[in-house]
């Protein structure tokens, strides 16, 4: 009688492969689950800071006392506000009455594609500030439209609209002046500013239209 030991089957192995597969899914998937969870309050504090330092560069911190965050507003998709899809009003109070709106609005015809935007509107609809969050322009050309990329550091482009409300001009000045306009616009990088110019204009218009909503 042989001593050699019989092959394993084939259908033996499959299934030894397939246990030993599915135990190593089941350990990753667990460390990655509990890894997830060990860093998920940082990375949701990273998020908020980084939430409020955006907000801090539109609003001025002396015209709000209460938690900007917490008293949000969700809207569904707004065509003035160049949103397809739903998104959040942060509303600013001092002393329990309604002073500001920061709100998210996006340019859909940059150079190179959407300008994503955040401008702070005070209820009397005066803008407290812009900044772009988000785009694609083309360095050194359509990019001053960020204040650290601008060059004229004592009064970035982005602060032209400042102060102003859809009633300062005409909607038909509510453009660059190469358009007939009342806003600047660096030569040769007409396209971009045309577009934030735009999108400002009919955010702020939009929250003056939906004045009691947003500012309830």
């Amino acid at each position: 009688m042989s001593d050699t030991p019989k092959p394993t089957s084939a259908p033996l192995m499959a299934a030894r492969t397939a246990v030993i597969l599915i135990v190593f899914v089941a350990i990753f998937t667990g460390l990655l689950s509990a890894s997830y969870l060990a860093t998920k309050p940082a990375l949701e504090a990273t998020a908020l800071a980084e939430k409020m330092r955006l907000i801090d560069e539109v609003l001025p911190k002396d015209a709000y006392d209460n938690d900007l965050l917490k008293d949000a507003l969700q809207v569904p998709a707004a065509a003035a506000l160049g949103l397809d899809e739903p998104s959040t009003i942060y509303r600013a109070r001092r002393g329990g009455a309604a002073t500001a709106a920061v709100v998210e609005a996006v340019a859909p015809d940059g150079y190179s594609g959407k300008i994503r935007l955040l401008l702070a509107v005070g209820v009397d609809g005066s803008i407290y500030g812009v900044r772009v969050t988000q785009h694609r322009e083309t360095p050194g050309l359509g990019d001053y439209i960020e204040p650290k990329k601008d060059k004229n550091k004592a009064r970035p482009w982005i602060t032209q609209f400042n102060g102003l409300s859809p009633t300062t001009f005409s909607e038909r000045e509510w453009r660059v002046k190469k358009d007939g306009g009342r806003f600047d616009a660096n030569a040769g990088a007409t396209v971009t500013p045309r577009a934030v110019v735009k999108a400002v204009g009919k955010a702020a218009r939009w929250v003056a239209e939906n004045r009691e909503q947003v500012f309830q």
